[in-house]
């Protein structure tokens, strides 16, 4: 895949300016990418609010901004929905030009790919209604319990961290249960098969707001400053450029902001003020 996708172009005023920015007049080249005219994204549609499936049809925040960014860039969105775990691998083996999918950023992500950043966003710690295991939050009183997490995602990560800070107060360790969506820990969840699961913030506020009778959550937000973006291939500054600003554009415009209130996402997900 080559590295210089975009017509280079001015990146003329920072993401988080309040002054108007040019429209932009960035042209696809014709060679580079998946479809000549189109940006192929990877997305795993298994995480609302930010992207999910309603009625066979893709939807969410990274949805919409996507296809809004596509807009300024002259550009036809087209996703490639997939499991989260092929996403980067697909990117490195040439088969989607970015990955638009709710990615937090971390660091052994971040050697493999380049990132856009967009957002940051909290976690909580959820639980069945009247939280029968009288759980507290991200603590000692999930030690010897089981949480359910998406496989790969940030809150795998989280659980196991969780679970050596058990072990290591001479606690007994939390089983780590890892499957391929949100939706399938809600689901084992609900069946009593875990304790708990962890969630994004926005992602807790969904699903107590779909079924508030069957869930809750307990204890504080925490890692409140995950930040996630889009990725694009190792190297690629050619297409960060181009998606950056994009970006900047529809943030000054308000097309960012009005996203943000469409999903119920809180204020404190921009990273832009």
């Amino acid at each position: 895949m080559t590295t210089s996708r975009l017509t280079p172009f001015l990146f003329a005023t920072a993401l988080g300016a309040c002054a108007a920015v040019p429209a932009l007049a960035v042209d696809l080249p014709d060679s580079g990418l998946v479809t000549q005219g189109a940006l192929t994204y990877g997305v795993a549609a298994t995480f609302a609010p930010f992207e999910f499936t309603k009625d066979g049809d893709l939807a969410g925040f990274d949805i919409d901004m996507f296809a809004a960014l596509a807009a300024e860039l002259g550009a036809t969105p087209a996703p490639l929905n997939m499991e989260f775990k092929g996403l980067i691998p697909a990117l490195q083996g040439g088969r989607i030009d970015l990955i638009n999918s709710a990615m937090y950023i971390n660091p052994a992500r971040a050697e493999q790919v380049d990132f856009v950043e967009y957002m940051q966003i909290g976690n909580r710690v959820i639980v069945q209604a009247g939280n029968p295991k009288g759980i507290t939050g991200r603590d000692d009183t999930l030690c010897g319990l089981t949480i359910a997490v998406t496989l790969g995602g940030i809150q795998e990560s989280q659980a196991r961290a969780d679970d050596d800070r058990c072990l290591a107060a001479g606690e007994a360790g939390i089983k780590v249960l890892t499957l391929p969506t949100a939706q399938d820990s809600a689901l084992t969840l609900r069946q009593g098969r875990a304790d708990a699961i962890y969630d994004s913030t926005p992602g807790a506020v969904m699903l107590l707001e779909k079924v508030p009778d069957t869930y809750e959550a307990v204890g504080a937000e925490f890692e409140q400053d995950t930040r996630i973006g889009m990725a694009v291939p190792k190297g690629d500054a050619d297409l960060k450029a181009a998606l950056e600003a994009a970006l900047a554009q529809i943030v000054a415009d308000g097309t960012y902001d009005d996203l943000v209130a469409k999903w119920n996402l809180p204020a404190s997900v921009s990273i832009f003020h």
